[in-house]
């Protein structure tokens, strides 16, 4: 009687334990449920800043022509040119720290919804091999569940992102200050943008400097996929699409991997490259540079007249030129 006695005592602690464990998955299910709900909703209600950038352009933007690229997309490319020019709407849809994958995820958006009639893609250092392109797909997390063509992009993040995913809590846990920014006044003036295009108005001091050594070693052959996807999907939908290698504000003697790598696509798919990345208009005037990457706003002025110039002698939109 005592055995069977301790066994049923035993029986009863194991299930109360069990018990115990399935309260606080389901406790810690709702918990992640509710926050991360509450996160969503003040995610996508943002007004300004870059996730409110991201969500206009995957799920609101119709421009006529529309910008891709990482920060030198986005701070050099002025939208209220390329529209009075070509008499077409313009919106300026780069991200800084973004790279061909989350480029190619915009593009995805966009496409499910309508058609452009010109693209254009900034490319820096596109193809180099690097961890961090990777794990800046966090950038993309918050549109995980609402779209599921993005979803195979979004898992080149890890092989975890599945079961990450699986929690409400996760795509967010990195944004609630931006968040709360991006829902209040505060830091307006940093987030403030003019149709996706962020000027910067300091100017370049330093001279302009020698590198031998190229930026890019590794290539990694999931971008150029990628980069090829992008092209492809230009080209099936009806868009005209032109590859630019923005200014630099340094001299090489050598042709950057990612330059070459562009350039043989647009052989190869035959559309436009056009190569600034040593303009000597740029290369002899640092006033038109914030750094030495980055064209501040009097350079871009000039770097996106320079474009619609070009761009105009192969393409001709309806309307005065």
């Amino acid at each position: 009687m005592k055995l069977a006695s301790i066994d049923k005592q035993k029986n009863n602690q194991s299930l109360y334990f069990v018990y115990k464990v399935l309260v606080f998955i389901l406790i810690f299910f709702i918990l992640d449920f509710a926050l991360g709900s509450m996160f969503k909703y003040y995610y996508f209600k943002q007004t300004s800043g870059f996730y409110y950038r991201t969500t206009f352009a995957m799920e609101k933007t119709k421009a006529d022509v529309l910008v891709f690229g990482s920060s030198k997309a986005n701070h050099q490319y002025y939208p209220e040119i390329f529209e009075k020019r070509f008499n077409l709407s313009c919106y300026n849809v780069g991200r800084d720290g973004s790279s061909i994958f989350y480029h190619y995820a915009i593009l995805k958006s966009v496409l499910q919804r309508y058609s452009p009639k010109v693209i254009i893609l900034d490319i820096t250092r596109e193809f180099e091999k690097r961890q961090l392109s990777y794990d800046r797909l966090w950038m993309l997390l918050p549109y995980y569940e609402s779209h599921p063509n993005l979803q195979s992009i979004i898992e080149l993040k890890g092989p975890f992102e599945k079961i990450k995913l699986i929690s409400k809590v996760y795509p967010y846990n990195s944004l609630i200050f931006s968040i709360i920014s991006g829902n209040s006044d505060f830091n307006k003036d940093k987030n403030s943008d003019f149709k996706g295009y962020v000027p910067l108005f300091n100017e370049w001091k330093d001279p302009i400097e020698h590198i031998s050594k190229p930026f890019v070693d590794n290539i990694d052959s999931t971008k150029i996929k990628i980069f090829e996807s992008f092209v492809e999907n230009c080209i099936n939908s009806g868009v005209k699409i032109y590859i630019v290698a923005s200014p630099n504000f340094y001299i090489t003697n050598y042709v950057d991997k990612s330059i070459l790598i562009a350039r043989e696509t647009a052989q190869k798919y035959k559309i436009e490259f056009l190569d600034h990345s040593n303009d000597s208009i740029f290369l002899s005037n640092r006033s038109y540079f914030a750094d030495e990457l980055h064209l501040n706003n009097n350079g871009a002025i000039v770097f996106s007249n320079i474009l619609v110039d070009e761009i105009i002698k192969d393409y001709s939109p309806k309307g005065p030129k």
